[in-house]
């Protein structure tokens, strides 16, 4: 069985989500608003699909299209993939649920946004999800199903047995939360990071290797919950009665970000952020990245 899949956004995320489906064998259309993007989206799945040593010939099932009307017309899913504005994914969804077929599985690939805040203004949100993909889409398996109130079991069940035809590994968040599972684990670390460095306990790079030659480094077969189990519950539980006092407990973004930025270390592309970054740098942690991820989960498909 094989879907047609309608693809909002033609950027990191939009492009990669393309090539994991037409890998897959399905028909692929994708869009978007800045004309010069879809210029290049097949080109630039073609180079990814070389870089990952993958038929390229997976790209004649993409067709670009100039507007959200063509793209979405006789979808079976749509999958939104716009920047990160709840405005914007508003106004998309609005437009689609007039545009597609009303059978068709709406899903948006925020981040961090609820669900439910950019589907309000679909009428059926039955159909409508999320479907939180994890960067950079064709590597990383995991895909976050997050639910709505309001969503249907057939539309969870229909976006989970499709994303694992395609070899994703789904898993499904029962409530519609800020940053679903992953981003708010992730941030919070980043933010016990962030505050380590600004309270001069260590500097950045130190944060860096501590967390990637310790608990980072069991981190892909020992999950958060396993360990505290290994470890034993009660042995948790002493350990919390110590540190949790003195873990940074901010709901504002950190000044030291601030900071930063108004110094213009803005990361990689400044070239600099909480260390420096020159461009042999980056290429290389660029590359090790990829390897690593290659090394972990990208196994061709046999289909």
């Amino acid at each position: 069985m094989t879907e047609r899949i309608a693809i909002i956004g033609g950027g990191l995320m939009g492009h990669g989500i393309a090539l994991v489906f037409a890998c897959a064998g399905h028909q692929v259309r994708i869009t978007d608003a800045v004309s010069e993007a879809r210029a290049h989206i097949r080109k630039r799945i073609e180079t990814t699909l070389g870089e990952l040593g993958r038929d390229r010939k997976a790209v004649e099932k993409v067709q670009v299209v100039d507007t959200l009307k063509a793209c979405v017309a006789d979808a079976d899913v749509v999958i939104e993939a716009a920047p990160e504005n709840l405005e914007l994914k508003q106004q998309i969804f609005a437009e689609v649920e007039q545009a597609a077929p009303s059978g068709a599985i709406l899903a948006s690939n925020t981040s961090v946004i609820t669900i439910g805040q950019i589907m309000s203004p679909v009428k059926d949100k039955s159909r409508a999800l999320g479907t939180h993909w994890w960067n950079p889409p064709y590597l990383v398996p995991l895909v976050e199903v997050v639910r709505t109130s309001d969503v249907s079991e057939a539309t969870v069940a229909g976006m989970v047995e499709l994303l694992r035809r395609v070899g994703k590994s789904p898993v499904e968040v029962r409530k519609d939360v800020p940053g679903f599972v992953g981003n708010r684990l992730q941030h919070a670390l980043w933010r016990e990071a962030i505050a380590l460095v600004a309270e001069g306990v260590c500097d950045a790079k130190t944060v860096d290797e501590v967390v990637k030659s310790s608990f980072g480094a069991r981190l892909a077969v020992l999950g958060p919950i396993e360990n505290a189990d290994l470890v034993g519950v009660d042995l948790t539980r002493a350990i919390h009665s110590y540190i949790l006092p003195s873990l940074d407990r901010a709901t504002e973004p950190s000044p030291y970000l601030d900071r930063l930025i108004g110094e213009e270390r803005l990361g990689f592309k400044s070239g600099r952020g909480f260390r420096d970054w020159p461009a042999e740098a980056q290429a290389a942690l660029r590359a090790q990245v990829t390897r690593h991820l290659k090394t972990m989960f990208d196994t061709p498909r046999g289909d």
